[in-house]
């Protein structure tokens, strides 16, 4: 079938109203000639895409390191984004960067001063995934709740707004995004406590709230807003008590065109349906597209990718616009390739699904009915009765976050894909009597109806191209480890994307060719951006490895950990003659001596458990470093019960990047020491 992709193109008229509400919208315009990365995805449609083409398949081969400039330690897992010769980068707490492109000379750092709020928000360090620039502003997200306006030219503060409600333990972690003078913003935390999604708009120049959606219902009794009128049937008990989750800690897209913004949300908290919604239900707006009108906020549409969701799968992927021929026929389309493992284009307009088809393995539905929009699911996916089910794809996603790229020259999509399988089933688990403490981190939530996901074996990550007409993919070139890194689409031709073992590479878009490849000395997971200044196309990339389970021991392997980890910015040009130092050796991993430590199988258990449920994500799973934080197998804090408390329950090291745990028991504390201990025990005897 021949087909063709465009993205939206404004027109005249439509630009000519743009205009007319600010100063500066031509770089957000999907048509905009690609001098500036502005925000997130380029542009308004969100489609990792640049036009540009000096650097291309007949001349990367030229394409040289021009600078690099090295971070900090904390999480760098971020995108840079570039306006008017200057590349600004947020990375750990919140800590805003400006370079000059040219020269790689730091102009001025900005810190959000997140660690010095100690805040109980700061859950899991995960550090925060971009910014955006606006009008000679730029506009970060903070771990704390808060959206910070920032002068472009000075890194002087213009205004900031606390985003979160009182009492909420949640943070932001995505790059807010900008529409029509307005900026927009969610956040995360409905896995680790009772949290109600929502998302805000706010006047960009001002800072002045809007408007706010709230992306699944509240009490009815007491809630009397739209979501809660429309969607509070679709739920079942008293779901409120423990949040309902649906946060939007991730994409949202705006089209011109139609005044829409589009918004993708998070999966139910807790995550098993049995306890979030005992009597069942579609439990909207969870694993959804939601499209608002972009001057009220105000529902429009809405597409559910899993209705009654019970297995984390989400929906806050990247969500490109694009114009599809199909049938003989141009649609307006919206496309996610969320979690789940199926491919989904949509009409844009009317919220109605074209085609979904399977990208990688998938076995908790056979298909989606394109009659009612709603998956075949297998019977046994929802594990009732106690039994076990082996889940394709795992909770950590077909594709997560990191983002695909769309291409106007060819009319592929660039998937970055992970297959992975996890085990579910929610034996031992009462459904009817599970809680959260209010106010409160509860990371009990991840673990209802949730065994250790098969991260070895069988699991494996891999770029692919995919068709969104014809649903087929096209080409595929395999990836190192099991976490597949955000991608860039240029008109020259190429496909960059980066992997966990340090190589950032780049591949004809036709047929996955690999015609570049570059050793980052560290991994390469963020997307990577282009853009041009005074005639020279640059790519600017930030290194070293986030905040993911998925990562297990890889940076291990590769001779890096916590401390000698390389985290860069790193910028290309053609002709570009600039090296990197060598890499410095990593620190011996050596474990305390504890000649007193007996092992007791009671405590072990619920100290794996307790340690899996709070500390994997940063720490690795059974305690191995991933690079992202220290390995406990080495650490002395298990060693004293005092010390230990003092980091982990009272939060001693918050300002290091450490969260706090407060809601732990002694009980709690006491066993994941002995966990530790025995772990650094094995390490000692070489297991």
């Amino acid at each position: 079938m021949r087909h063709t992709l465009r993205f939206a193109m404004l027109a005249p008229l439509a630009l000519a109203t743009l205009c007319a509400c600010s100063s500066t919208p031509q770089p957000y315009a999907d048509s905009s000639p690609g001098d500036d990365w502005p925000g997130f995805g380029r542009t308004y449609g969100e489609q990792h895409y640049s036009p540009l083409d000096q650097i291309s398949a007949a001349s990367v081969a030229r394409l040289g390191l021009a600078w690099s400039f090295d971070l900090p330690p904390g999480n760098p897992l971020s995108s840079p984004v570039e306006a008017q010769g200057v590349l600004y980068t947020a990375t750990g707490y919140s800590v805003v960067r400006a370079f000059d492109v040219e020269s790689g000379k730091l102009l001025w750092e900005h810190d959000t001063k997140v660690a010095e709020a100690a805040s109980p928000r700061m859950r899991n360090a995960w550090g925060i995934r971009g910014l955006a620039w606006w009008d000679g502003k730029l506009y970060v997200g903070t771990q704390d709740g808060r959206l910070v306006a920032i002068d472009a030219k000075s890194g002087q503060q213009v205004w900031s707004q606390q985003t979160l409600e009182s009492g909420m333990v949640a943070s932001i972690t995505a790059a807010p995004r900008i529409f029509d003078g307005k900026v927009i913003v969610g956040f995360g935390g409905g896995d680790y406590a009772a949290v109600r999604g929502y998302v805000t708009a706010y006047d960009a120049a001002t800072g002045t709230q809007l408007w706010r959606f709230y992306t699944v219902p509240g009490n009815p009794a007491v809630d009397k807003d739209e979501t809660t009128k429309m969607a509070a049937s679709s739920w079942t008990g008293e779901w409120w008590k423990l949040g309902g989750g649906g946060t939007a800690w991730n994409a949202t897209t705006y089209d011109p065109e139609t005044d829409t913004v589009f918004v993708g949300t998070g999966n139910g908290g807790p995550w098993n349906q049995r306890v979030r919604s005992p009597g069942g239900g579609d439990n909207l707006f969870l694993c959804s597209i939601i499209a608002l009108d972009a001057k009220t906020g105000r529902y429009k549409w809405h597409y559910q990718f899993n209705p009654g969701e019970t297995w984390d799968y989400n929906a806050v992927m990247d969500m490109p616009l694009a114009t599809l021929t199909i049938d003989g026929q141009p649609r307006k389309v919206i496309m996610q390739a969320p979690k789940n493992g199926f491919f989904y284009v949509i009409d844009r307009i009317t919220g109605k699904l074209i085609s979904a088809k399977p990208f990688t393995k998938v076995s908790w539905a056979s298909a989606i009915d394109l009659k009612t929009g709603r998956p075949v699911e297998d019977p046994n996916a929802r594990f009732p009765d106690g039994k076990e089910f082996k889940l394709w794809p795992s909770p950590m996603g077909a594709h997560n976050w990191l983002p695909m790229a769309t291409s106007a020259r060819t009319g592929l999509v660039y998937i970055p894909t992970t297959d992975m399988a996890a085990t579910f089933n929610d034996r031992g688990i009462d459904v009817q009597h599970y809680s959260r403490k209010p106010g409160s981190d509860n990371n009990n939530a991840v673990n209802i109806g949730y065994a250790t996901p098969e991260l070895l074996g069988e699991a494996s990550a891999f770029l692919q191209a995919w068709d969104p007409v014809t649903q087929k993919q096209v080409w595929k070139q395999p990836d190192f480890g099991v976490w597949a890194g955000g991608v860039l689409a240029t008109g020259g031709g190429l496909v960059f994307q980066g992997q966990a073992n340090g190589q950032l590479r780049a591949m004809d878009d036709r047929t996955g060719k690999v015609l570049w490849t570059y050793d980052a000395k560290s991994p390469v997971l963020a997307p990577p951006i282009s853009y041009r200044w005074k005639g020279r196309q640059y790519v600017s990339v930030i290194t070293g490895s986030g905040t993911t389970q998925a990562l297990l021991d890889v940076t291990r392997k590769l001779g890096l950990d916590f401390v000698s980890q390389p985290r860069r910015v790193l910028t290309f040009a053609l002709d570009g003659k600039a090296q990197l130092p060598a890499n410095p050796a990593p620190a011996p991993l050596t474990a305390q001596p504890d000649p007193s430590f007996v092992a007791d199988q009671a405590k072990w258990t619920a100290g794996i458990m307790t340690y899996h449920q709070n500390c994997a994500t940063c720490h690795g799973f059974y305690a191995v470093g991933i690079g992202t934080a220290p390995d406990l197998r080495a650490s002395g804090a298990p060693m004293s019960a005092e010390t230990f408390r003092s980091v982990v329950h009272d939060g001693a090291l918050i300002s290091l990047g450490m969260p706090q745990f407060n809601q732990l028991s002694d009980a709690d504390l006491d066993a994941m020491r002995h966990y530790l201990r025995a772990r650094a025990k094995d390490l000692a005897a070489g297991k």
